[in-house]
């Protein structure tokens, strides 16, 4: 009897999950995923973890393709010519191939501050937030204007410190429609203020203004996870695996990323699950096209828009182009939030979908302008 082919996933989160459950396509295919999580967590909930407000996570026999081995561990090191990964509790897992999908971090953060990038951090922040009148936002993207409004919307003071604009992936008028929402709930923001020290009850920043803060919560930034730089795989400068356009690692056709952690082309879509979902299964196909002896076809990624909840009574969700360029049209106040929940919990619903019926959805969104910025990166390169 042929002996499986066995592929190991690294990373349970969206990429992951999506990538595990469409190889379960095929019966001869073993399917391995390592994880350090005994539950999936929902980052896009983390803020509400934070905040009291809701939970962050989902049981994988919710989500997860019953021939799916789950392995609750670390992966510390990939030996490519092997064909192995080391596990932090010691085990040595082979693999035939391996899809590289450890999702994103949280980038530096202050010794005084706290981060809430993960689920361990949400929680750990959560009776921090529980025991504070007065909280210190830092970061002007979309964790920092959902944490910031979710804390103010339950009755805290909030400051919210925005390096350069707020939202600066909005278009002008979903920035003004945020801003006017964060107002309502009493958020202080400021604008292109730089942090320059964060102690344990201020934050002081460059033009010289010291915030009274007892609790800061730092969301500015993002990186990856140095497992790929640390097993001499090709990384672009944040740590991300470099791949072609198929999902393939430059070093070895028998390592495909996808999610956070990749990065073709050296071109990178946004973090963010609404890319991830997408690249999941696009990944598990660049392997199922290598069994079947036929060639990967180049991922296509498109995007809707951006979505942000402003508490639970409001939100947003900002429309764009398929190559994610922001458009004045949008759905905001408490329609917005409705769209945002709906979209959270579908994406869960997309999971679960794919563990029921991997490969049913055949289609994907395309970014006709993708090509046009590789040919454009290829001549400033």
């Amino acid at each position: 009897m042929t002996e499986p082919t066995e592929v190991v996933v690294i990373g349970g989160g969206y990429a992951g999950v999506m990538a595990a459950n469409r190889l379960t396509r095929r019966d001869d295919v073993a399917v391995t995923l390592v994880n350090p999580r005994p539950r999936f967590v929902e980052r896009i909930r983390l803020h509400q973890l934070a905040a009291g407000s809701g939970d962050a996570v989902v049981a994988y026999g919710d989500v997860l393709a019953e021939r799916v081995r789950l392995v609750v561990d670390s992966v510390t090191a990939i030996d490519a010519t092997a064909r192995a990964v080391t596990l932090a509790g010691g085990r040595t897992l082979a693999y035939d191939y391996l899809i590289y999908a450890v999702g994103s971090t949280g980038a530096t953060v202050p010794e005084f501050a706290y981060p809430v990038t993960t689920f361990e951090e949400a929680r750990q922040l959560r009776p921090v937030l529980d025991a504070a009148s007065a909280v210190t936002v830092v970061g002007a993207g979309p964790a920092g204007i959902e944490t910031a409004a979710e804390l103010a919307e339950a009755g805290r003071a909030v400051t919210l410190v925005c390096g350069g604009e707020l939202g600066p992936s909005l278009h002008p008028s979903g920035r003004h429609a945020v801003a006017a929402r964060l107002a309502k709930l009493g958020v202080t923001v400021l604008v292109d203020a730089v942090v320059s020290a964060v102690t344990r009850d201020a934050v002081r920043l460059a033009d010289g203004r010291e915030l009274p803060s007892p609790v800061t919560v730092w969301t500015a930034g993002f990186g990856v996870p140095d497992l790929a730089a640390r097993s001499g795989l090709s990384t672009d400068a944040l740590g991300r695996l470099r791949t072609d356009e198929t999902l393939t690692s430059v070093d070895d056709d028998r390592i495909v990323a996808a999610g956070d952690a990749a990065a073709p082309s050296d071109l990178p879509y946004r973090m963010g699950c609404q890319s991830a979902i997408q690249l999941g299964p696009q990944a598990a196909e660049t392997v199922l096209s290598r069994l079947a002896g036929t060639r990967p076809a180049p991922a296509d990624v498109g995007f809707a828009g951006l979505c942000l909840s402003l508490g639970r009574r409001a939100g947003i969700f900002q429309f764009s182009r398929r190559d994610d360029t922001a458009i004045r049209l949008r759905i905001s106040g408490r329609p917005g939030a409705k769209v945002k929940e709906l979209i959270c919990a579908s994406i869960v619903r997309q999971l679960a979908y794919e563990a029921r019926k991997p490969g049913a959805r055949k289609w994907w969104v395309k970014d006709r302008r993708r090509q046009e910025s590789l040919r454009k990166h290829l001549v400033d390169a």
